[in-house]
């Protein structure tokens, strides 16, 4: 796809999915003991990521995740970065997204979603704009609109977030604020 048609594709984007593990991270999951005899596990979430997510809320750019694992840290990032949308134990997304677009009321043409693995597939041929990870399976690439240059948990997230705000006229903004 061209450059000029992915920038109109993501003009017309007021709300970005998500998945988490190889999306907001790395993939990577760390099992640590829980004081009581059990395992909790926790992963790593980079910054820069968070920021942008930040400014979407900023601007009114809802955000949120489907993700097929339940994780207490998603569930705390979420709420650190005000995601509307936080589902969890899902591998099965379809019903979430129909979910989704019925709550916010928005066409599946405003939607941006970036996955990384075959359960993402789906919602990228239900969405207005398909976005792979760096890192994802090849087979995912071929069904993506666009594809990071970084991976996910590495600053994947916020190269969507900035592709987004400069193709609606948000970018300059931006950095004004940051007096860059």
């Amino acid at each position: 796809m061209t450059n000029d048609k992915i920038t109109a594709l993501a003009r017309t984007i007021r709300l970005l999915l998500m998945d988490v593990d190889g999306v907001m991270t790395d993939g990577r999951i760390y099992p640590i003991p829980d004081g009581h005899g059990g395992m909790t596990e926790t992963k790593g979430f980079t910054s820069q990521d968070g920021i942008a997510l930040q400014w979407c809320h900023r601007i009114g750019l809802e955000t949120g995740l489907i993700s097929g694992r339940d994780s207490a840290a998603t569930l705390a990032r979420a709420a650190q970065l005000r995601m509307k949308y936080v589902y969890q134990g899902h591998t099965e997304k379809i019903p979430i997204l129909e979910q989704i677009l019925a709550d916010s009321g928005r066409p599946a043409g405003e939607i941006a979603y970036i996955g990384d693995d075959f359960t993402d597939v789906p919602i990228f041929h239900r969405v207005g704009l398909a976005v792979a990870t760096a890192n994802a399976r090849p087979e995912v690439k071929q069904h993506a609109y666009y594809i990071t240059r970084t991976p996910g948990g590495g600053g994947a997230v916020r190269e969507v977030v900035e592709l987004l705000f400069k193709a609606q006229g948000q970018w300059e903004e931006i950095l004004r604020k940051y007096e860059i």
